[in-house]
């Protein structure tokens, strides 16, 4: 689904390319265009022809001069005026802001789609966790980023499959039934082993459903009790992001990377692109060739394999699997991952520019009465995901994690999310939501009529808030598009932000009901259309965030 913007792009392509001969240069693709600030100056605005003239030897105004002659033509301007040294000026004709609101309100959920993905099988693993423990603040942000992202990517057009990447396999497996083994023989844990007050209920579990464990001999009993906490573990984890409004298509066991001869098989690909090399009884893959700082041991001279073996066999088993683009979600202290993992698609043959992306994502403090809170209760660590849903529910976790850059720092603080204010941008958008369908159901009850099948007469929105905020209704599929090419969810919040700024201020300048005992004429329809429009693409934002859209606060 094209945005306005892109049908205006699209628009100046086609004049560029039908004076080709003329200009003699380079025609782009595509057309940046801009909001101005002052609305004098219209609805959009380009400086194409500035950015021509240099490869075209042609003067800006010449050339803004050409666009301007073609874009006047067509019924879905007003106005298109060149101004200074070449930009060009663009005014949007009533009725064609008008068809912003016909085709919002007839695609309803759907409006903001597109299929610029359209077929790329993707794979988006988005939390790697140890099944030993709850998931932490760290795996709160990607369980909600990476959500976000797949809906974007889902809505741009391309079949998303969702990841957990379950860290089965190392010696903190054995250091966790060890844990839970002595938690429930009363004996004193391992000294490195796990220590969160979790630990003492998951052997009371197991213990009640399995007291046989507890008098099996110790080289027996570790792996019962590492097994059983293993299953409840990842239950726990699977039931805690469900809460959260987080799927996942496939929980992935490292584990099974090493079953069935894969590995070998994996091996086999990376040596037939000739890449592995035998160094002091080791087995080893050549990263440096591909931009790594260091070649990667794969198997050590001992016969035992290296962690980088099993990102290696991963990617592979992605890749063989089918998908076409592999996103892996990272924590900060990953930082380092990213160019060996690129050229692990490298030495399997692929293009690591675009078979493999990687994001990482920085550190979340949370405060609370003005002091960081560090220690989880539970988990003796870092706080939960479990405890922050529990402090400030789903919906503001979600959006606040979501609506900042994944690459910079954040600072969740637990009494602003608790406020019913508009410092609190979650609850500031979804009022914005739940005061539209109020509006809505005050129409109602005062006959207006609305809706997709009314045909309303948009020609009376000629205030400039209505312009206004047709025109940011208009943008909405260009920002999901951009937010989906360029991994970066957090341009939908700032979106909707902008957006519920915008109602409001349309609401507090445009009367959408009448007052007092007047009646309701054709401009309170139009309006009315307005209004439902806003809050389907409210809704519809919010919906790519998991956040909901009440209709009542």
């Amino acid at each position: 689904m094209s945005s306005i913007q892109d049908q205006i792009s699209a628009a100046i392509v086609a004049i560029l390319e039908r004076s080709r001969d003329f200009l003699q240069c380079e025609i782009p693709q595509a057309i940046t265009l801009d909001r101005p600030k002052n609305r004098d100056h219209g609805d959009y605005a380009t400086s194409i022809a500035l950015a021509l003239a240099k490869p075209s030897g042609k003067a800006p105004r010449e050339i803004a001069e050409l666009i301007r002659a073609g874009l006047i033509e067509l019924p879905q301007f007003s106005a298109v005026e060149i101004a200074g040294p070449g930009f060009i000026n663009l005014t949007l004709a009533t009725a064609s802001q008008g068809e912003v609101l016909k085709t919002i309100l007839t695609n309803r959920e759907k409006f903001g789609t597109g299929k610029a993905m359209a077929g790329v099988r993707v794979n988006l693993e988005f939390i790697s966790a140890n099944p030993t423990g709850p998931l932490h603040l760290g795996h709160t942000r990607w369980a909600a980023v990476g959500d976000s992202l797949g809906r974007l990517l889902t809505a741009a057009g391309a079949c998303v499959s969702r990841e957990f990447y379950v860290n089965d396999r190392g010696n903190q497996m054995e250091l966790f039934g060890a844990s839970i083994r002595t938690a429930a023989m009363n004996l004193p844990r391992p000294e490195n082993g796990y220590h969160g007050e979790y630990i003492a209920d998951l052997a009371a579990v197991i213990v009640a459903e399995h007291p046989e464990f507890a008098l099996l001999p110790e080289a027996e009993s570790i792996p019962a009790f590492r097994d059983a906490g293993y299953d409840l573990q990842l239950k726990q984890q699977q039931d805690v992001l469900a809460a959260f409004g987080t799927h996942f298509d496939i929980w992935f066991s490292e584990r099974s990377l090493y079953e069935n001869d894969f590995f070998n098989h994996s091996m086999q690909r990376l040596r037939d692109q000739g890449h592995t090399f035998e160094l002091d009884g080791a087995t080893w893959l050549r990263t440096t060739d591909f931009g790594d700082d260091k070649d990667r041991v794969m198997i050590k001279s001992d016969g035992t394999f290296a962690y980088f073996a099993s990102d290696s066999a991963y990617y592979i088993s992605k890749r063989e699997r089918g998908f076409e683009i592999c996103i892996y979600m990272l924590g900060a202290d990953h930082h380092g991952y990213v160019n060996r993992l690129k050229a692990i698609a490298a030495c399997a043959g692929d293009d690591p520019e675009y078979n493999i992306h990687v994001l990482i994502g920085q550190m979340v403090k949370i405060m609370e009465g003005g002091e960081e809170l560090k220690l989880s209760k539970r988990a003796g660590t870092i706080i939960t995901l479990e405890e922050l849903v529990e402090k400030v529910g789903v919906d503001a976790a979600r959006y606040t994690l979501v609506r900042y850059p994944v690459e910079t720092p954040m600072v969740m603080d637990v009494d602003v999310l608790r406020s019913r204010t508009n410092e609190n941008p979650v609850y500031y958008v979804q009022y914005a939501h739940a005061r539209i369908c109020a509006v809505l159901r005050n129409a109602t009850e005062l006959g207006i009529k609305f809706g997709a099948d009314f045909a309303a007469d948009y020609e009376l929105l000629v205030n400039p808030r209505e312009r206004e905020l047709i025109g940011l209704l208009g943008e909405f599929p260009r920002v999901v598009s951009g937010a989906a090419e360029l991994r970066e969810p957090h341009r939908v919040a700032r979106y909707v932000e902008e957006l519920a700024g915008v109602y409001h201020r349309f609401y507090n300048d445009c009367r959408v009901l009448p007052m007092g005992e007047e009646p309701a004429e054709a401009i309170h329809s139009a309006r009315a259309n307005l209004c439902q429009a806003t809050a389907q693409v409210v809704s519809n934002a919010l919906s790519l965030l998991g956040v909901s859209a009440p209709e009542r606060m």
